[in-house]
């Protein structure tokens, strides 16, 4: 995973699809989805660290506009 957008192919994978319209919503949600994906253990713990990063990253361009 490079971007946002093979984050959200990745959780398609397993079957969760997250759109809310509000972007910064749906990066909390994206956050909570690999945190219970990399605890029940079917993710490794690099895809976790890609993801994070890529939703931090995400994160800090929302905030600063």
């Amino acid at each position: 995973m490079k971007n946002l957008y093979e984050l959200r192919k990745f959780l398609l994978k397993f079957g969760t699809i997250i759109y809310i319209g509000d972007p910064l919503a749906d990066l909390e949600l994206m956050e909570e989805e690999m945190n219970e994906l990399y605890q029940v253990n079917l993710i490794t713990q690099d895809q976790f660290i890609q993801a994070k990063l890529i939703i931090t990253r995400e994160k800090e361009k929302l905030v600063k506009g």
